[in-house]
């Protein structure tokens, strides 16, 4: 007997063996209940989410012998022969590959008018329907509008927007999910179990995250596993098989970047490389990385059927990395992932890439160093707040007596606190990263009155601010969620001079004054 694909040797056979789509079997089954069958459905949804299966299974219901039934006897000859696509009144075709209109003249339009031969209806299944031409869409359009009684179509696409909306609207559409993880993991246990494959659960549940939500990758992907080792199915070889990268290996690198440790993200890196790894297999395995800690950092039940072991080290590593870490780098390396296929030197970029993020990221206080104030130039005698650029590393602070020094040393300066601007510049950033450029620069100094004074990095920034009302807004509105709305800030603006380069404070009154014109001054003389 030849041999079967897991993906077709475990195609559903009934509407209770359809897995995740729930939604779809109830309905299609309480219209075929009630008599209420449509002359034409259109099934949309990602691929490998069981489509055609239900465009069969639905067949086998209409064609149940006595009459439509919601739930056909699986072994009578009927459905054995839909099943093994051997009916003559239910057509299947593929427009991928039958795209023209000559296609659709000689297998449907020509053949509606005769009656089924053995069914009481003649079904026409069109799988990745919108491959069709134009032409081709048009000589349907008109069967599809009006079928002769017996005859139903089943049209089923990966790509609903292409659907000419005038056949969309003869339809009656029905949307399928992609599968849930623990759908899929429950599937790939039982085929496994069946098979006699011994697989780790480790492995089962990474199969079914690179599945991707469709059943039918996720069982091709056991099929190249189990066709790879004659023993139990490992992680390892799962992923070497994927050509991704292990949760460990994965682990030890957003430790190295958290810890802004260049040369052990560098070797990491190139021993990724030495496995044959691509670039995009090395983002790809941290963004699913960094969406299994998010889930853990928030406490969300990803329902995967790992073991308690598992579970216990990811909310361990997600603990250690921090939320915001966590959440900052999944954003920028869903950008890097996005721009990368445009990259000419793809593996140089990376490295570059993520020794920049770990650089602009990290949370952790730069190391202390000395600093001596220019000559002729008196240091201010209140603490001040160098905030980092976007490109740049953590906040320092300079003092007239002490130099710089790490936040958690100023114990008697006045009140000082690198997080709120850096919370402002965090904030700023998720909203629009031009206007965080111009604030990169700036130097932001509180003093024990609660007076802000903020230096912008170039007259042309303060120009901006002034001909942009809404970029005065967020950087308000970011300022009020830092710093608390019920403090009660004086803000005064602190100006480079053309001419000498000296600092002159032009001071403005808090009293009777809107925080949001005061956040205008600051920015905008």
């Amino acid at each position: 007997m030849a041999y079967i694909s897991l993906y077709r040797k475990y195609r559903s056979q009934s509407f209770d063996d359809l897995i995740g789509q729930q939604h779809v079997v109830k309905t299609l089954q309480n219209a075929i209940s009630s008599g209420r069958i449509a002359h034409s459905y259109l099934f949309t949804g990602p691929r490998g989410t069981g489509k055609t299966s239900t465009a069969r299974l639905l067949a086998k219901a209409l064609n149940a012998e006595g009459g439509p039934n919601p739930a056909p006897d699986e072994n009578s000859e009927m459905s054995r022969m839909i099943a093994e696509g051997s009916c003559p009144d239910v057509i299947e075709m593929d427009a991928a590959s039958e795209s023209g209109v000559d296609d659709i003249r000689e297998q449907i339009i020509e053949s509606v008018e005769y009656r089924p031969i053995m069914c009481h209806y003649k079904i026409f299944i069109i799988d990745e329907v919108h491959d069709l031409s134009n032409k081709a869409f048009d000589a349907l359009l008109k069967t599809v509008e009006e079928p002769p009684e017996h005859i139903i179509f089943i049209l089923a696409t990966t790509e609903y927007n292409k659907v000419p909306p005038t056949i969309r609207s003869r339809c009656q559409k029905f949307e399928f999910h992609r599968a849930n993880l623990a759908d899929l993991t429950s599937r790939l246990r039982y085929v496994a179990e069946q098979e006699g494959v011994q697989i780790d659960p480790s492995a089962v549940t990474a199969i079914a995250r690179m599945a991707d939500g469709g059943f039918r990758d996720a069982l091709t992907l056991l099929e190249q596993a189990m066709l790879t080792t004659d023993g139990t199915i490992t992680v390892d070889l799962v992923y070497d098989q994927l050509g991704l990268i292990s949760d460990e290996v994965v682990d030890a690198l957003l430790f190295a970047m958290k810890e802004q440790d260049v040369p052990l993200i560098m070797d990491r890196l190139a021993e990724i490389a030495r496995l044959g790894r691509d670039p995009r297999a090395i983002l790809e395995s941290m963004l699913h990385r960094l969406s299994d800690l998010t889930r853990a950092a928030y406490q969300v039940d990803s329902a995967s059927g790992k073991d308690a072991p598992q579970e216990a080290a990811l909310h361990d590593v997600a603990a250690r990395l921090t939320r915001d870490f966590i959440l900052r780098l999944r954003g920028d390396l869903a950008d890097a992932h996005r721009v990368i296929r445009d990259i000419s030197l793809p593996r140089v970029w990376l490295e570059s890439e993520f020794i920049r993020l770990s650089m602009r990221i990290s949370l952790v206080p730069a190391a202390p160093s000395p600093a001596v104030a220019p000559a002729g130039r008196q240091m201010p005698s209140s603490a001040v707040v160098r905030p980092p650029s976007p490109d740049t590393g953590p906040v320092t602070q300079r003092t007239a007596s002490d130099g710089l020094k790490a936040p958690s040393t100023v114990a008697t300066a006045p009140v000082v606190s690198a997080d709120p601007w850096t919370g402002v510049l965090d904030r700023v950033r998720a909203v629009s990263r031009t206007i965080v450029l111009k604030l990169g620069g700036a130097t932001v100094e509180l003093n024990a009155d609660k007076k802000l004074k903020v230096t912008l990095g170039s007259e042309q920034f303060h120009t901006w601010f002034n001909e942009k009302p809404e970029a005065l807004k967020v950087v308000k509105e970011a300022i009020l969620a830092s710093y608390g709305g019920g403090i009660d800030l004086e803000l005064a603006l602190e100006k480079r001079d053309a001419d000498t380069g000296d600092q002159v404070a032009v001071e403005l009154p808090a009293e009777g004054q809107r925080l949001e014109q005061l956040t205008r001054d600051v920015f905008g003389v």
